[in-house]
């Protein structure tokens, strides 16, 4: 198996988690770190979900209009090697995010409400290979998250359409949390099967909110990303083919953004939280053309949950497709792809109205691009 065959897996990070698990963006890949020798990549993903839902008879019936913008996402990663069994890497991501706007003009409940969630992660990893084909990796990450919301309709007051409009906005925070795995290597045969464990990440969010209640409202809101499982592997299956996917875990189920004023307002409720925790699931196959050519498809699943969204994220689950290619030239490999994800139906709730709005044949279509360089 030639080396650049062997980064195909890598082509599901290059198009992006679209909509997995609500804000989940990266899948926080570490799969820089099995490179050989030393390497650099950079990675952009474009990405651009058509999102939109239609109210109930009783809120008037009305569309929502396309309520998720597009966005980019920007990766890099520099790999090396310390000794013989010692390696290291750093890998920069931007793990979890959301862009959500709801046109106004459009009658909908919801018109006008918007949210925006910006991280970055800086992860370090050390990796020690053991003679018997194993091998150990862990390190710190430091991520940093920034938060906006407003909802014109949370008010208050009698009614969801009167009364001040409710905004929040939460500065920039860092927090540290870390990275624990190990690997199963069989290169031969192109095999690998690594498992790693990413720590919950606590944000002590310094926020202001704007209400009904008078404002500017300070608190701090704690806020923690979730821990995650990651399972991937990868392995020959005949001459010049490989058989790759993983699982991936997250605990939404334990996430949770709930700003003091907002909880007043909405009886204890949460600005964004989910119910159940998400397993999202990727199968696919690679095949080596020639020399410079490599190219794959793979499938990629994520549970149907039920219950109600959140009307900042009315998704539930995801299918999706993704082809790629990679091009291998001296020491440069550039792997494109292209994914395109079937975006599962879903209901939201406001008080007094459950159901408020049915989410039904929504998709998105994300592009992407990693340039690596050994050396």
């Amino acid at each position: 198996m030639r080396p650049h065959f062997l980064a195909i897996p890598a082509l599901l990070a290059s198009t992006a988690m679209v909509q997995a698990g609500g804000i989940d963006r990266s899948g926080q890949s570490i799969n820089a770190l099995f490179e050989s020798g030393r390497y650099a990549e950079f990675t952009f993903g474009a990405i651009s979900p058509d999102t939109s839902g239609t109210a109930v008879a009783a809120l008037g019936g009305f569309d929502s209009g396309d309520m998720t913008s597009s966005y980019m996402q920007f990766g890099a990663a520099y790999k090396a090697d310390i000794n013989d069994r010692l390696s290291y890497a750093v890998i920069y991501d931007q793990p979890f995010g959301a862009d959500v706007d709801y046109p106004t003009g459009t009658n909908y409940y919801a018109q006008g409400s918007q949210a925006d969630l910006d991280s970055h992660a800086l992860t370090g990893l050390l990796r020690y290979k053991m003679p018997n084909n194993f091998s150990v990796h862990g390190g710190i990450r430091i991520q940093t998250i920034e938060a906006t919301a407003a909802v014109p309709f949370v008010t208050g007051s009698a009614g969801p359409f009167a009364g001040a409009p409710y905004r929040v906005d939460g500065d920039r925070d860092t927090g540290v949390g870390y990275a624990l795995g190990f690997a199963y290597e069989k290169p031969e045969i192109a095999m690998r099967v690594s498992l790693t464990y990413n720590s919950k990440i606590k944000h002590d969010v310094d926020t202001t909110e704007n209400s009904v209640l008078g404002g500017p409202n300070r608190s701090t809101t704690d806020i923690e990303t979730p821990q995650s499982v990651n399972l991937e592997f990868q392995t020959g299956i005949a001459a010049d083919t490989l058989l790759f996917g993983g699982v991936r875990w997250v605990d939404w189920s334990d996430f949770d953004i709930s700003p003091a004023n907002y909880g007043t307002l909405t009886g204890g409720g949460s600005l964004v939280s989910y119910d159940d925790d998400v397993f999202t699931y990727s199968l696919g196959v690679g095949r080596r053309l020639s020399d410079t050519w490599s190219v794959s498809a793979s499938v990629g699943y994520e549970k149907s949950n039920g219950g109600f969204a959140s009307n900042l994220g009315p998704t539930d689950g995801n299918k999706s497709l993704a082809l790629a290619a990679v091009y291998t030239r001296d020491n440069m490999k550039i792997t494109s792809g292209i994914r395109y994800v079937n975006i599962g139906d879903a209901q939201t709730a406001i008080p007094g109205a459950a159901p408020a709005a049915n989410f039904e044949d929504n998709d998105a279509v994300a592009f992407g691009v990693k340039v690596g360089f050994t050396f």
